[in-house]
């Protein structure tokens, strides 16, 4: 049980990589607080996780506002009596355009959207930890954020997902003295409905990943139980890539 009592949010929580890592994380031990904005998918998760014998309990908002990631924390502090991390995950891929044909409401949206949120979210997740003697917070960042992987038409997630690697730098220097780490993680082309259900666009996608294939979002959770976990416990300041090697292909 990697995450034995531990008290761990959970954003994006609804579907994809983040409901993958509710499931994995509640396996494991965690008592999980989730947070979505699709209120429905998220009673239905937090159903199946009891009816599994785990812990979980939700709250539906919008990860743009500062006071929802403060109620994410409260509820985890109020209901479990601490945090111990924060699995960031929440995003959005926003218009594919270029940069001179992309409309400033797109660049704002996915900026706060993946961005500002993690800003939101980490001021108020480092106070309970530090409170706590320490913790673990990671964002879902993107191979698209590497510093060289750069993809025609996605100017505004590449920078809010190199923006995220960047805060979780700056965030592991001033906190790991809390005893707070803080990590990025990467992932390659997944399986979401982010990636549509078109099955050209997904071989398209395969292609570019050395093992020839898109992750599944349960791939991309256990390597986020990894870096939440006391198994990572000396790995802070890091951006760990669970791509496919796509990354390798295209620099």
């Amino acid at each position: 049980m990697q995450l034995s009592d531990k008290s761990i949010i959970i954003t994006g929580a609804s579907s994809g990589i983040g409901a993958a890592a509710a499931l994995l994380f509640a396996s494991e031990g965690a008592n999980v607080v989730l947070g979505a904005r699709r209120e429905a998918e998220l009673d239905a998760l937090v159903a199946r996780i009891r009816a599994e014998g785990g812990s979980a309990v939700s709250l539906a908002g919008d990860v743009t506002e500062d006071s929802y990631s403060k109620a994410l924390v409260d509820l985890a502090v109020d209901t479990f009596g601490r945090l111990d991390g924060a699995f960031n995950n929440a995003g959005i891929m926003g218009e594919i355009a270029s940069v001179p044909a992309m409309e400033a409401a797109n660049w704002n949206l996915v900026l706060a959207t993946n961005l500002t949120s993690a800003f939101f979210a980490a001021k108020h997740q480092i106070t309970a930890m530090a409170a706590a003697g320490g913790g673990s917070i990671l964002f879902t960042s993107s191979f698209v954020g590497h510093a060289n992987a750069g993809m025609p038409g996605m100017g505004a997630y590449a920078a809010s997902k190199a923006g995220l690697i960047g805060l979780a730098y700056a965030l592991a220097a001033e906190h790991g003295p809390e005893k707070v780490r803080v990590n990025a993680l990467l992932p390659g082309g997944t399986r979401t409905a982010m990636a549509g259900e078109d099955p050209d666009v997904h071989e398209t996608i395969a292609s570019l990943h050395p093992l020839g294939r898109m992750a599944e979002p349960e791939e991309i959770a256990q390597s986020a139980l990894f870096l939440l976990s006391d198994r990572a416990s000396f790995v802070t300041g890091s951006a760990m890539t669970a791509d496919g090697g796509v990354s390798i292909r295209l620099t």
